[in-house]
């Protein structure tokens, strides 16, 4: 069961980027043929969405880390790493919200 969600997580993710990469490499004529289309300013990966990777990755390091604790029965250091990921989970839900509502452009665009 476990194996097959990964499966199809993986095959989500490679359509997902396959279609970016084909839009944006190929673009439509439809939208103009460039990308990103005319009227749509593309958000800046180096501020933060780059923020926001880095903390999702260090969600990813602090829950391995209680992970690991809860293996080894250290309780305290567990308990630790779950409330540094839920405070990561916050922090970067609340970055996503704040990148949503101030994008310049909407999903309808």
């Amino acid at each position: 069961g476990m194996i097959l969600f990964i499966v199809s997580e993986v095959m989500f993710f490679f359509a997902f980027f396959w279609a970016f990469f084909t839009s944006s490499l190929s673009p439509v004529f439809n939208i103009g043929g460039v990308w990103p289309p005319a009227g749509i300013e593309a958000i800046s990966p180096w501020g933060l969405p780059l923020l926001n990777t880095i903390i999702l990755l260090s969600s990813g390091a602090s829950v391995t880390w209680a992970h690991h604790a809860i293996v080894g029965g250290f309780k305290k250091e567990a308990l630790v790493g779950l409330i540094i990921t839920i405070v990561f989970a916050v922090i970067f839900t609340a970055l996503q919200g704040f990148e949503y509502i101030n994008a310049p452009f909407a999903m309808s665009d």
